[in-house]
């Protein structure tokens, strides 16, 4: 009888080969669940919310994060599986797959009679051998634009299809090229100078890059222009409204005319700020056709508006902080705190600045910028579904770009490092001594699990495309992946299919560690407080 028995006699307990096939039945429900979602060829899965929500997604992350797990031990399997795609933005049905293979194939073995401590001592040492192995294998590069594609391409085509892909891949290498400042590397990449911005409408395929920002409002007066080219940009954070007093205060009048010289020098402030405002578009736009747009953090009032509209100025109130930074960064100029000695060396610049409305929504383009260092992406499909497939895509081919920069390598893809970790793990295993071998034998056996999976999602005959691919991998001097096209053996550096070389480290270390941890569990015991009660 268990002693937590004896303290708490509702508890409830699985101790020993019980709580160790509890542990390897959850994991490998989690593992058959996720393995037709991996590669391009995977396959996806229809989510239906409790509120009857329909998302329809082959991404790793999202189908963990969105389902709801009542197994103790898939519920952590899923949660390190998230942590590893917030870690690296990538890896979450790889790390699945290989905890659920290292316990399957560990399950035959303390069937008859290992114990999981000499197991489990077998696979460190094969996961510290598989790292230095990782070490070898990346292949350090340039970062250029066509390498760059390459990845996000790769990384991509296995959350959407390969049009959308291919399209979102060039949108994403775009992206981060125009927002790189440093290109020694040495200042990390801001993913936030990237915006993504959603008009529902079109198709998917019109999604496009905005080497500018784009605002969702416009101006607030009727008669401002809507299109303006080679426009001033002033970016300023200075109330043009009238606001309330801190304190409670009153005014009296005895006479029409007191009150309207009392309003008139409450106002009065206000207009002082817009004629410096009008004075120096004057003085840079008469004669010429430029355009002068005020963008403001803080509030514009009607007369205010009325004003600006006038001497045709384009106003935008309440912007956001963050797009106040990313429009400086993107037109240049400053950020103006107060209206006195206004010049024009604060100011920014944008070739073309447009309106466009959808429905009830106003959208304001700014265009046409100097070196923008802050874009937009701007996401068009026609249902919510559809965006937030396109917003998990972009993210992770942000994040492939982004690892890129900081590993300053990449590692061939296609299975192609798992086979070759399996010739050499194969061999390392014989200068192990004792029982422990058996656990780096675990190890390379379920490193398989990647090309096993990518060869039945893309059709093919599982035992046969192994044979191939391990004795080719064995016998050529060459990298050798799956070509998923024709189940043959291929170079994936010629074929530019690439992975992120912290992707495979961090999957490599966290699934070692979580399935030695599982393994080494003689008792789950559930016995919380609420279990003491009547």
């Amino acid at each position: 009888m268990a002693s937590i028995s004896m303290l708490n006699p509702k508890a409830e307990v699985a101790r020993a080969a019980q709580a160790l096939a509890v542990n390897i039945t959850a994991a490998m429900g989690l593992q058959r669940l996720m393995a037709s979602n991996l590669g391009p060829k995977g396959t996806t899965k229809m989510l239906i919310s409790p509120a009857g929500d329909i998302k329809i997604t082959k991404d790793g992350n999202v189908l963990l994060q969105e389902m709801n797990f009542c197994h103790p031990t898939a519920a952590m399997i899923a949660r390190a599986s998230t942590a590893q795609d917030a870690a690296t933005g990538d890896g979450t049905t790889s790390t699945v797959l290989l905890i659920g293979e290292m316990l399957k194939q560990a399950e035959l073995l303390i069937a008859e009679g290992l114990h999981p401590r000499q197991l489990t001592e077998g696979i460190m040492r094969a996961k510290d051998k598989a790292m230095d192995l990782l070490s070898s294998f990346c292949l350090p590069v340039e970062i250029e634009r066509d390498i760059l594609l390459s990845l996000a391409q790769t990384s991509l085509r296995t959350k959407v299809d390969a049009n959308l892909a291919d399209l979102l891949a060039k949108i994403c290498v775009d992206a981060v090229l125009c927002i790189r400042r440093d290109s020694s590397r040495q200042q990390p990449l801001d993913l936030n100078m990237i915006e993504l911005m959603v008009m529902m409408h079109r198709t998917t395929m019109d999604t496009r890059l905005v080497e500018g920002i784009v605002l969702d409002h416009g101006g607030r007066h009727s008669n401002m222009p809507t299109r303006l080219e080679q426009a001033y940009i002033l970016t300023c954070n200075v109330s043009l409204e009238l606001e309330k007093t801190s304190v409670n205060s009153v005014f009296c009048y005895k006479s029409v005319e007191e009150r309207e010289r009392c309003v008139f020098e409450e106002h009065r402030f206000i207009d002082l700020r817009l004629e410096k405002i009008i004075e120096l578009k004057r003085k840079l736009c008469t004669g010429n056709s430029r355009g002068f747009v005020v963008i403001n953090q803080k509030g514009i009032d009607l007369p205010s508006l009325e004003a600006l509209a006038a001497e045709g100025i384009l106003g935008l109130r309440r912007a956001k902080r963050l797009n106040m930074e990313r429009l400086m960064r993107a037109c240049g100029g400053e950020a103006v705190y107060s209206l006195e000695n206004l010049r024009e060396e604060q100011l920014g610049y944008a070739g073309l600045v447009y309106e466009k409305q959808l429905g009830e929504t106003k959208y304001t383009f700014v265009e046409q910028c100097r070196n923008p260092s802050s874009v937009t992406i701007l996401i068009r499909a026609p249902s919510g579904c559809q965006v937030a497939t396109i917003k998990d895509a972009i993210r992770d081919g942000l994040h492939a770009i982004q690892n890129t920069f900081n590993d300053g390598c990449l590692i061939p893809g296609a299975g192609a490092f798992e086979l070759h970790a399996f010739n050499e793990l194969t061999k390392f295993k014989y200068t192990v001594k004792g029982k422990p071998q058996l656990g780096v034998q675990l190890f390379a056996n379920s490193l398989l699990v990647i090309p096993k999976t990518l060869a039945i999602n893309s059709g093919f005959d599982v035992q046969d495309t192994i044979v191939k691919l391990t004795t080719a991998a064995r016998e050529s001097e060459q990298l050798i992946g799956l070509d998923i096209n024709t189940g043959e053996p291929m170079n994936p550096t010629v074929e530019r299919v690439f992975d992120n070389y912290c992707v495979k480290k961090q999957i490599l270390n966290s699934c070692s560690i979580i399935a030695c941890n599982l393994l080494l569990t003689d008792e789950i015991m559930q016995a919380g407080m609420t279990s003491l009660k009547c």
